[in-house]
């Protein structure tokens, strides 16, 4: 699979991927279609996974949350990778395509808000983010209790987790009409503290969870 990797690599790519903030120290110039598109001709199959992500390349390491199986992964594992991330879109891959669908998923996502390291907070709040999305087997309580973590770090001014802190409310705020006002709520909340950080989440979150496509679309359900 690294072979393939490297025949499907195209180093001309890199310079446009460290245009949008991602490492490009160990990759290879891979796109995400083309990963996707190895994936789907794969079987889950967590060995491999684990050897994917070993290898340390960027693009392996997408790959690796696309092939490996939730069913199996643990919170060691889980605890390994997100100490091992360096790069946003790694960060969202693996919470989006794998973690968020482990039994862990909201464990895990207050846990590592709570971690100073950014990639590892921004993992805590996209987990949330994802598991807003895809875990409709979750009640909205579980999400809603979130919500005041979500306002306690809202001052970090780091690029990665204030953006991830805005996607973990929004998303939230878009499952239901109860939780858009609670999201709206606490938005509200958000950008009444003095800090920099806070009142960019409150903006931009409130921009969504209040515009006429959301509140339509949350309506018809």
């Amino acid at each position: 699979m690294l072979r393939t990797l490297e025949e499907r690599g195209d180093p001309s790519r890199l310079e446009g991927m460290a245009r949008y903030g991602i490492r490009t120290d160990h990759a290879i110039g891979v796109t995400v279609t083309e990963l996707r598109r190895l994936a789907r001709g794969l079987h889950p199959d967590h060995e491999l996974a684990a050897a994917l992500w070993t290898s340390g390349v960027h693009e392996a390491r997408i790959l690796a949350s696309l092939v490996d199986d939730p069913a199996l992964v643990s919170e060691a594992q889980m605890d390994a990778w997100v100490s091992d991330l360096d790069s946003w879109d790694v960060c969202d891959a693996v919470c989006g395509n794998l973690f968020d669908r482990t039994p862990f998923a909201l464990d895990k996502a207050v846990e590592w808000t709570g971690r100073e390291p950014e990639f590892e907070r921004r993992a805590g709040f996209v987990l949330m983010a994802c598991a807003a999305v895809h875990r409709k087997d979750l009640p909205d309580a579980a999400f809603a209790s979130l919500l005041p973590l979500i306002r306690e770090q809202a001052t970090d001014d780091r690029n990665y987790v204030k953006k991830a802190v805005s996607w973990a409310l929004r998303q939230i705020g878009k499952r239901s009409l109860g939780l858009n006002a609670k999201a709206i709520r606490t938005a509200e909340q958000i950008g009444r503290i003095d800090a920099r950080a806070s009142r960019w989440v409150a903006r931009d979150a409130l921009r969504e969870l209040r515009s006429d496509a959301v509140q339509e679309r949350l309506l018809r359900r």
